[in-house]
């Protein structure tokens, strides 16, 4: 088996014809408490960010990736950001865009793919990933591929005009 190709999906590098795929998600106002964005991205911007996505997670210490399918529809996103190589770990991020793609097995198998390949080619001691606590389905994703909640941070994320408190969850590849 190919390093990021699954039995479902497959995590591929961005490209330009992603543009709308990607200006869609980083304008909904509904999955900005995910990213902690405040304001929409330019189609400008973004065609800036994707002309430069190719660029060595070494050196802007982050990795964006596309789940696929083998129809070649994009389904969503995966990352690895915060990439600290002296310390070998990163933070991970997912998101399946439409809610009918969720619960149908597409982030857990990349997880998967994204684990094996922060461990197995880049080396890395650990990830990790911060997630709200009323977030269950992402919380049970992440438990089930052997992160462990070791933190939280009290009223960290302002949403709704109100507080919710973040869990840090890790995974240590010993």
């Amino acid at each position: 088996m190919e390093v990021l190709k699954g039995e479902h999906i497959y995590l591929r590098a961005l490209e330009k014809e992603d543009l709308s795929f990607l200006y869609t998600i980083e304008n909904d106002e509904h999955l900005w408490e995910l990213s902690n964005t405040q304001t929409p991205y330019s189609r400008y911007i973004l065609e800036q960010y994707l002309e430069n996505s190719h660029r060595d997670i070494y050196e802007v210490k982050q990795l964006r990736l596309v789940i696929s399918d083998y129809q070649h529809k994009a389904i969503g996103l995966i990352d690895l950001f915060d990439f600290d190589f002296k310390n070998s770990h990163a933070g991970v991020g997912i998101l399946i865009q439409h809610p009918e793609d969720r619960q149908q097995g597409y982030g857990r198998e990349a997880l998967q793919l994204l684990i094996d390949y922060s461990f197995n080619h880049l080396n890395l001691h650990q990830l990790y990933c911060n997630i709200t606590e009323d977030n269950q389905a992402s919380i049970n994703l992440f438990t089930k591929h052997g992160f462990e909640i070791v933190g939280v941070k009290k009223d960290w994320i302002f949403t709704n005009k109100s507080y919710k408190n973040e869990y840090l969850l890790q995974l240590i590849n010993n």
